[in-house]
């Protein structure tokens, strides 16, 4: 599955090799490592940089891919946190099913949030209709788009649903309001309306009842920054399977990230060069009055000691923002800087 992501703005394009899987009676010969060296090939002929799959723990390690993006976290909320209106109020926002009509300010809230994140996808009004309307009944991938409207009339914001009840549980897997809009003011209203709609859900599932809301929108949004007490029970974060075959060709597309930041730091107008050591290969990023003037492959050699290493794929981490670099030297004794340069500049050019 081909698709454009972007990375601090920039786009460049990704493969999703899902689903994968092979016959119980067929495992252990190579199989799932053909296609993927086939899919790896078709993804590099499209242009892509980087392939990703939401895979299961560890497996595909094996391929070339490192755990490196935050996927599914979640935080829930109960019948006790839900916000009370006061008695002789009106529900000051109202949410109704999305329409056709609806397909351009789905696409543009959802562009205007995807900017909270350093890394994020694409979805034009196509694949917005496609979310609509594309998809059979059934399918457990669909999801139930829903408009938030103030009192008005006036559209603040959308929601993307579960299509039903799983184990108790509705799923908030998109919670977004267009910009200048107030979380304080339309969440509450949201809330409610999400309890009420789960308890009409599970009265047409007797096996079922409405016990919790799951807000699916990752370790941070602004929903948690407003309404901390909200949803205080958490899942812990699990991650993207992501392989980055052309480690320099990625840094040099997005540069003018790295540049930025470097810009709005103590290194202001930083010159030398850094070198990063993947013990078997690595990297050499030279800069001139802050400008990442080159990126080039460079072999680590015992004589040398790099400006910082880092064992196996764990920089595809840092590069991605999944973890800092005291994080990744924390968890890993063979992750190392040489000095107070190295560190500062890779803290600078690659936070969390």
């Amino acid at each position: 599955i081909s698709q454009t992501w972007t990375y601090g703005g920039i786009e460049f394009g990704v493969g999703r090799p899902e689903l994968v899987g092979t016959h119980p009676d067929y495992r252990r010969r190579g199989l799932v490592r053909a296609l993927l060296e086939e899919i790896h090939k078709q993804s590099a002929a499209r242009g892509e940089m980087m392939q990703a799959i939401t895979g299961i723990p560890w497996y595909y390690r094996q391929f070339g891919y490192e755990m490196a993006l935050a996927l599914d976290a979640a935080r829930f909320s109960y019948a006790p946190q839900a916000p009370k209106l006061e008695e002789g109020v009106q529900e000051p926002f109202l949410v109704r099913p999305a329409t056709e009509d609806d397909v351009p300010f789905l696409a543009q809230v959802y562009d205007a949030g995807t900017r909270r994140s350093l890394v994020a996808c694409t979805r034009d009004e196509a694949q917005w209709r496609y979310e609509l309307s594309g998809k059979s009944e059934p399918n457990v991938c669909r999801r139930d788009l829903r408009v938030i409207e103030a009192a008005g009339g006036e559209r603040v914001g959308f929601l993307a649903l579960s299509i039903r009840l799983w184990r108790g549980t509705l799923g908030v897997w998109v919670h977004e309001l267009k910009p200048g809009v107030s979380w304080l003011a339309v969440t509450p209203s949201v809330v409610r309306y999400l309890w009420a709609l789960g308890k009409r859900w599970a009265a047409r599932e007797p096996v079922n009842q409405m016990e919790r809301i799951a807000f699916r929108l990752g370790d941070e949004h602004p929903l948690y920054d407003v309404f901390h007490d909200l949803a205080p029970d958490k899942r812990q974060t699990y991650a993207w399977s992501v392989r980055v075959p052309d480690l320099a060709a990625f840094i040099r597309k997005v540069a003018p990230v790295l540049e930025q930041r470097l810009a709005e730091s103590p290194l202001v107008g930083h010159g030398g060069e850094l070198t990063i050591s993947f013990y078997r290969s690595g990297l050499k990023l030279s800069f001139e009055r802050g400008r990442l003037a080159r990126v080039d492959s460079w072999q680590p050699t015992p004589e040398v000691r790099a400006g910082a290493r880092f064992p196996d794929r764990t920089f595809v981490q840092l590069l991605l923002g999944h973890r800092s670099l005291e994080e990744l030297k924390y968890a890993f004794a063979d992750c190392t800087t040489a000095n107070d340069e190295a560190r500062a500049l890779l803290e600078i050019l690659f936070p969390k």
